[in-house]
């Protein structure tokens, strides 16, 4: 931690975090453990898409043309959220504040 000065909760975490340091100190002698570092390989958790896909023209002239698209993109954008496509939903969610911004 880095401060100018010692508050109290940071005095109590410090001291909160030796003390379990010292007990897990304690067991590992008392078992014979050598604590290891984990070495494990990236895994790629992360699908990319295509966000091409959903590149849709829309031709507006009205305000109320602009609230109804509006509506419908917020809607597939929840979609493509509840699916975890977050790459489509942050594109349909873009697209959403372009058209706020018209209004």
């Amino acid at each position: 931690m880095y401060a100018d000065e010692l508050t109290d909760s940071m005095e109590k975490a410090i001291s909160e975090t030796n003390r379990r340091r010292k007990i897990q100190q304690e067991y590992n002698i008392k078992h014979n453990i050598t604590p290891k570092t984990i070495n494990k390989s990236v895994r790629d958790t992360i699908a990319v898409t295509d966000v091409k896909d959903i590149e849709v023209e829309y031709k507006l002239e009205k305000n109320e043309d602009i609230k109804d698209t509006i509506s419908k993109l917020t809607e597939e954008m929840l979609k493509y959220a509840a699916e975890m496509e977050f790459e489509k939903a942050a594109e349909l969610r873009d697209k959403i504040k372009e058209l706020e911004n018209l209004l």
